[in-house]
């Protein structure tokens, strides 16, 4: 890699309960707000792959939007789409169009794409694989886009981190409809 070229970052961008839930009991992501003064649209510009847990893939890397969807949220998804996908998975061993499972060797596996030219990368998640991710100190970015809501119950942002992991705040953003992004980089 040239001396110039920095390598890519893996940046943890997802929608958070203000009380630390990723999704409700059931799965249920109803509460997610998504809004054009949020400019999801540069994020995804701004990245070229996106590495999923197995069930987080099943559930979102095909995912197509009801035919009654607005254009924007098409377009968003089409985009999604557009970027080369990782799917980390214990039991599925194969590789289809843009999408490549990893099996073992996350380190090694998740380095050669950090040190490869390209845009920087999304971990999607699901809960697990950042959990495994965070503990192996893979995680560059942290962007958490806290909502006004208290679910009491669902999966959680952070199981089972099992050290101290200290952050330094990069920037908030505020919007209107009371989102508030947090963004921390490794300290």
């Amino acid at each position: 890699m040239s001396d110039n070229v920095r390598p890519r970052r893996i940046i943890l961008d997802l929608a958070v309960t203000l009380d630390g839930f990723i999704e409700g009991e059931n799965g249920e992501v109803d509460w997610c707000i998504m809004d054009a003064e949020m400019n999801f649209n540069q994020f995804l510009n701004d990245i070229d792959t996106i590495l999923y847990g197995r069930k987080s893939y099943d559930l979102w890397g095909d995912f197509t939007p009801q035919n009654d969807a607005n254009e924007a949220e098409k377009e968003m998804w089409e985009t999604v789409h557009s970027k080369e996908k990782y799917v980390f998975s214990r039991t599925q061993k194969r590789t289809e169009n843009k999408v490549t499972f990893i099996n073992d060797n996350i380190i090694e596996e998740v380095n050669k794409l950090k040190n490869q030219n390209g845009k920087d990368i999304w971990l999607y998640g699901g809960g697990s694989l950042i959990t495994t991710f965070i503990e192996l100190g893979l995680v560059d970015e942290f962007r958490l886009s806290v909502h006004p809501v208290i679910l009491g119950e669902g999966k959680r942002l952070f199981m089972d981190i099992n050290k101290r992991i200290n952050l330094q705040m990069v920037d908030t953003k505020k919007y209107s409809t009371g989102v508030v992004q947090l963004i921390y980089r490794l300290n």
